[in-house]
Order: structure tokens, then C-alpha cells, then sequence
């Protein structure tokens, strides 16, 4: 990581907020090759590239979606951050518009634009809970209207579709969540009517 003075990141006459901070931090790292950091709820956490099976997984969603988003506006996208305030954050797979315009120096796609988000949960119990608990709610908080999680971890696996985000109580108002082997459509938005199945997670895990 390469070190930089205090004057380099803020006006020292003003105390940075935590947020500032945070960002500023973020904004410095320098990770090696497989890992990537995000801003979660007043944390930086660095993870690594996920296992072989949760790449399938995501790679397996994410050209589905994009088939399915053909001709629509829409796209489904893989590790891009995706920025909000002063957080970031780097869904497995998001679906935005397909012909986004970024500015050279913009690190990611704005929260506001993300139409959805999903995650394909990692083994650590810390993965689990960022993927199920935390970025649940600063989803949430960001107003992204579909959040799916798809979770080996979950019993014998489930697939959960978050909708109707409530972006002061930093909740989803609507959840369907179905055990691995049984189909779940996405509700709404540009991905209304994709279905997730085992064509997608794979056949339902046992033990």
C-alpha cells in the first residue's frame, strides 16, 4: 500500500468524517492480483477471488441474464464496483444499461443506475454474513430495486430475490426465497420474467 500524508487526502482544517476517511483509504489501496476491497457499513473489507464453484456460479448467471437482456437497453456485468456516496461495493453480477457512458475518471457505475444486484455467497462465515446481512442493507439504503442471493450455505441452498427496498429503514420489503430445485423469477425491472434454476445454481446440495 502506498503511504500518503495526511495533507494529501483532506483540508486539515476541517475533521474528515469517517466516510471521507474510509474513501480515501479506499482509494489508496494498491491489492495484489485476486483480491478486490469494498466499503461496507464503515468497513474495508478485502476479499479474495472466490472459489472455482462460485465463479461458475456467477459466470452461469451472468451470461444468462445477458442473453435474456438482448435487445433491451440492459446488460449484465461482472466485477465492476458499483459507487454510492463515499462507498463501494462490487456485486458478483449487476444488470445496468448496456450502453453506460462513464466519465475516464469515474471508478464504477452509480448506485442510482444499478437496476440489479446479485451475490453468490461465499463459505467464510464473514462472506456469508456480509452477502446476507450488510450489503442486504446498503443495498438497501441505495434504492437497488432487485437483490438476488444465491447461498450453498443456506440449508441445502437457496435462492432468495429481495424487491421493494426502503431506503430510510435500509430493508427490502419483499422477499421469495426457494430451496435449489425450484425456479424463482426475478419480479420486476429489465430482468422481469429470467428465471433462476438449476440450470444456474446447479442441483440441490445434500448434507
Amino acid at each position: 500500500m502506498t503511504a500518503l500524508r495526511p495533507e494529501e487526502f483532506f483540508d486539515l482544517d476541517e475533521a474528515p468524517t469517517i466516510d471521507e476517511v474510509l474513501w480515501q483509504a479506499w482509494l489508496a489501496l494498491e491489492l495484489p492480483e485476486g483480491f478486490h476491497a469494498e466499503i461496507v457499513e464503515g468497513f474495508i473489507e478485502v476479499s479474495p477471488t472466490g472459489r472455482l464453484t462460485h465463479a461458475l456460479v456467477a459466470n452461469r448467471l451472468r451470461r444468462g441474464m445477458d442473453a435474456f437482456l438482448g435487445g433491451s437497453g440492459f446488460a449484465a456485468y461482472q466485477d465492476m464496483n458499483v459507487i454510492h456516496g463515499k462507498k463501494a461495493w462490487i456485486p458478483d453480477v449487476l444488470v445496468a444499461a448496456e450502453d453506460y457512458e462513464a466519465e475516464p475518471a469515474q471508478l464504477g457505475v452509480a448506485g442510482g443506475d444499478v437496476k440489479l444486484a446479485a451475490e453468490v455467497v461465499s463459505r467464510g462465515h464473514e462472506d456469508r454474513k456480509r452477502d446476507r446481512v450488510r450489503k442486504r442493507r446498503e443495498y438497501a439504503r441505495a434504492g437497488i430495486p432487485v437483490y438476488v442471493i444465491i447461498d450453498d450455505f443456506d440449508g441445502d441452498g437457496h435462492v432468495t430475490v429481495l424487491t421493494d427496498p426502503h431506503q430510510d429503514r435500509a430493508t427490502y420489503e419483499a422477499e421469495v426465497r426457494v430451496p435449489y430445485g425450484t425456479e424463482v423469477t426475478v419480479p420486476e425491472g429489465p430482468a422481469k420474467g429470467f428465471v433462476i434454476g438449476v440450470a444456474i445454481t446447479g442441483e440441490p446440495r445434500q448434507g
